[in-house]
């Protein structure tokens, strides 16, 4: 490489080293207003410009060739941590053997010596049109080209040549595809809990495309232009102009307190980024909680604003020649899209605001709102107050959108884009960007209530019957949806209030149901439905179902079939609106199970266990039968087990044991055999999804351990465990376990489980210690206090031990080896995972839970071993 002649790079690097640290410390320290941000901008990207020019100076290459600034760069700001890319613009072919290949190349590394995070290209004028022809990225790149140093001439015979060959319409049509494309990545959303403030939906980037499209118009490159061509109002650039501050000093915080390039607000960074604006955490809420809302808030606006700009640009790019057709003598129809009849429709009629919404609905082929309809709307929010909340006629309109039979979750959500719904709803406006730091919901509040909304929705449509089966039929036979939807609406809009959510969303409702003029018996099962919308989930995944107690008691808090169904169709699109992972089809079974058992109490009498008992007993036969089993062949098994067993399992898991455990049973009066070979089966589990294994083998204290040990070394999750000692002394244990390990055919993996976990139980010696997994960003940034409940039955005889703790590899074993280690018996385990927190439940019997000094001991080292 060739060696600079006259400047020393490593004193540059220093000096360019130093003026870019004064610069980040201004970022990070600075309390002037969130504009100034783009004056510290501008200045490190002089700064760049000026170490370029430099080294520009220092190679000779003078007024040769060109060299310009492009992509971010070449807006004039560079954020602390970006790309400084350049084009090195080369004059025609012909001219080109006047230029040193080598000397380029030294030009380029002795750039990276000096500091600069240098992407270049070396390209001539006809390459960069050919480049920009096929890929519309390097188009843009070099839409934003700014000259540094060089040839002028040949700097502006590439702009106009550059601007000659841009096709607007073409550029806006790509562009908006990237955009849709980038915003399918972020899922649509910018409420995600770490958000890419460039990158997804209502962040920097779709602020830059907009610019992109007018530059590439001719419409021109600032908001202020914009303004003056009439695609946005004054009001719209100011807005935009002061949301725009805030996302950059936001991304350029991340980059100075993560000494790095990162544009994702991630849990890791958020508190200290939230100090750097001066935020403090409360009792109520944490600090950075206090700025996601702002961020939300701003990304939330970008978007409403960049859906009014985008409508407005295609329009002038190509204006409709579609005609306009009267809905009525305030609105029009046009391509598709609801447009007001006059600018100031709002203003003289409030009334229309939550009219456009309802004619969304109503009018046939509509599928969105014009720019004229968004703009209005954005700009009357300050019509939308007390007087507008408390209009009859407006409460009249909001009930009609909830009873139309189509288009409700799709309302709602524009209202809530529009932030017409969090205007009339006042309540809900508390909860718009509210983060929830529970591990398990990946939605804001009102994202979440949002998605709630529409899981009932799909309840009672046709087309999604396949996605909630039961759901769906029970949903087909029940007569007012809107219940439902008002439920789904407040059950959680009293989160981060502080008090129980539940009980105060409970008061809202009430309050709503009155100004709303909603019949007594239903408001009633609306506020009860809001109360207890959290009693359902718990009583299935952390009580024994087989208790005739529990499910009498809980039929006697929902009352009567009417408002246990509802109870039951919010739970499920509740728990499945919170996230992808923390459904599955466990709870699901265990969800349906509860619904018929509370069903059949509630048909006027407790369920009979002896009844039950042979009512499973019988359906088992006839199912073995089927399998041409000998007579009598279950009568060995069966007689060595009690009612418990029967009450926990259903006659198909009953059948599933006597058919591969039955001629494994040693005849009675026989002593145990200890080293009799345990017998491990396992097959796809009939709820759906994953592995039911049952094991049977002569009872030991720390079998329970074991067998959780090989599922975890096996990287198996457990999802539920019933645990059985029969009258003869064996062990009757059964699990459903789920893995992200697929082997090419089930049978592999079923063949896997059965021989590995056998062989594991017959090699017996020292428990393994677990595998300590590493717990997620998540859990790291929200951690939970471990917590442990001991507590005894009505007799005294059995203890309810109920675990909550964030969640990670080899947690369970770490539980089950401190049972084993004080010679507990386990008779039952539930194991509930929610996203990144479990609560499990275990029933446990020993003599060594009746002193109080054992039971102390017991639930510290339960405590250290959550800690771990």
């Amino acid at each position: 490489m060739i060696e600079a002649a006259n400047i020393d790079v490593a004193t540059l690097r220093e000096a360019y080293r130093a003026k870019k640290l004064a610069l980040f410390d201004t970022l990070r320290f600075a309390r002037a207003p969130t504009r100034s941000v783009h004056t510290v901008l501008r200045q490190l990207s002089a700064l760049a410009d000026e170490t370029l020019c430099t080294l520009w100076r220092d190679a000779g290459f003078g007024d040769s060739f060109s060299l310009a600034a492009v992509g971010g760069f070449g807006r004039g700001e560079l954020f602390p941590y970006s790309d400084v890319d350049v084009l090195l613009l080369l004059p025609p072919e012909d001219h080109e053997n006047a230029i040193d290949p080598a000397r380029i190349e030294a030009f380029i590394g002795h750039c990276w010596d000096a500091g600069l995070e240098i992407g270049s290209s070396v390209r001539t004028v006809d390459e960069c049109l050919a480049e920009a022809e096929k890929d519309v990225t390097v188009q843009t790149s070099l839409l934003e080209a700014r000259l540094i140093a060089g040839d002028k001439k040949l700097f502006t015979a590439f702009r106009r040549r550059f601007t000659r060959a841009i096709d607007p319409q073409a550029f806006f049509v790509a562009k908006s595809q990237e955009m849709r494309h980038r915003h399918q990545k972020y899922d649509n959303t910018p409420y995600a809990l770490e958000p890419n403030c460039k990158e997804s939906p209502g962040g920097l980037r779709d602020l830059q495309t907009i610019l992109w499209m007018t530059k590439a118009a001719g419409y021109g490159s600032r908001w202020d232009d914009l303004a003056k061509n009439g695609l946005a109002t004054s009001f719209e650039a100011q807005q935009i102009k002061r949301n725009e501050a805030l996302l950059s000093l936001i991304r350029a915080r991340l980059h100075v307190i993560a000494n790095r390039r990162e544009d994702r607000l991630v849990f890791d960074l958020q508190t200290a980024v939230a100090a750097s604006f001066g935020y403090e955490s409360e009792s109520q809420r944490k600090s950075s909680e206090a700025l996601m809302r702002r961020y939300y808030w701003a990304a939330k606006a970008v978007s409403q604003l960049n859906q009014i700009l985008l409508l407005n640009i295609s329009e002038r790019l190509q204006p409709s020649d579609e005609q306009h057709t009267p809905v009525n003598e305030r609105f029009y129809e046009r391509a598709g899209l609801i447009e007001i009849a006059s600018d100031d429709l709002y203003e003289r009629e409030p009334h229309a605001v939550l009219e456009t919404f309802l004619l969304y609905q109503k009018t046939i082929g509509v599928k969105g709102l014009s720019a004229r309809t968004l703009r209005a709307l954005y700009n009357a929010r300050h019509v939308m107050d007390s007087k507008f909340r408390n209009d009859p006629v407006n409460h009249e309109t909001f009930m009609r959108i909830l009873l139309q039979p189509y288009g409700i979750t799709h309302a709602f959500r524009l209202m809530n884009q529009t932030s017409v719904l969090g205007r009339y709803l006042r309540v809900f406006r508390s909860i718009v960007g509210q983060m929830q730091h529970d591990l398990f919901h990946v939605y804001t509040v009102d994202q979440h209530i949002l998605m709630v909304l529409r899981n009932v929705r799909r309840f009672f449509i046709a087309e999604h019957a396949h996605e909630y089966p039961f759901c769906s039929q029970l949903a087909a036979g029940w007569d007012k949806p809107w219940i439902l939807y008002v439920a789904a609406l407040f059950h959680d809009i009293a989160k981060g209030r502080g008090g129980d959510h539940s009980t105060l969303g409970a008061r809202d409702v009430q309050r709503f149901c009155k100004q709303h003029a909603v019949a007594r018996e239903d408001a009633k099962l609306i506020e009860f439905l809001v109360a207890e919308h959290l009693v359902m989930s718990q009583v299935a995944q952390k009580q024994d179902l087989s208790d005739p107690e529990v499910i009498g008691a809980f039929a006697k808090r929902v009352g009567n079939e009417r408002y246990l169904t509802a109870l039951y169709l919010l739970t499920i699109a509740d728990i499945r609106g919170t996230s992808p992972r923390v459904w599955n089809a466990w709870k699901g079974k265990l969800l349906e199970d509860l619904y018929r058992y509370t069903l059949r109490a509630l048909g006027g009498r407790m369920p009979d266990p002896d009844a039950e008992v042979e009512s499973r007993k019988r359906e088992a036969l006839v199912q073995l039968a089927l399998h041409a089993q000998r007579f009598e062949a279950h009568k060995a098994l069966w007689d060595t087990l009690d009612v418990g067993y029967f009450m926990r399992h259903d006659a198909t898991e009953i059948a599933w044991h006597a058919k591969q455990l039955s001629r494994f049973v040693p005849p009675p009066n026989v002593p145990i055999d200890p080293k009799a070979p345990p017998i491990v089966r396992a097959h796809l589990s009939p709820v759906g999804e994953g592995l039911q294994v049952v094991v049977y083998t002569p009872d030991q204290p720390d079998l329970f351990a074991r067998i959780c040990g090989y599922f975890d070394q096996s990287s198996f999750s457990i999802l539920d465990a019933k645990v059985h000692t029969t009258s003869n002394g064996y062990a009757l244990d059964t699990f459903q376990v789920v893995t992200t390990f697929l082997p090419d055919h089930y049978r592999d993996l079923i063949s896997m489980v059965e021989s590995g976990l056998a062989q594991t139980l017959t090699e017996a010696g020292a428990l393994p210690p677990p595998s300590m997994g590493r717990v997620s960003r998540r859990v790291r940034s929200f951690p939970i206090k471990p917590r442990i409940s001991l507590l005894p039955d009505d007799k005294a005889q059995r203890w309810l031990l109920n675990i909550s703790a964030s969640d990670r590899a080899g947690l369970l074993y770490s539980v089950a080896r401190v049972l084993a280690r004080h010679h507990l018996n386990l008779q039952l385990a539930k194991v509930t995972t929610l996203g990144e927190r479990v609560e499990d439940t275990f029933l446990i019997s020993g003599p060594e839970l009746q002193g109080q000094k054992t039971q102390l001991a017991i639930e510290t080292e339960l405590m250290e071993a959550l800690a771990s």
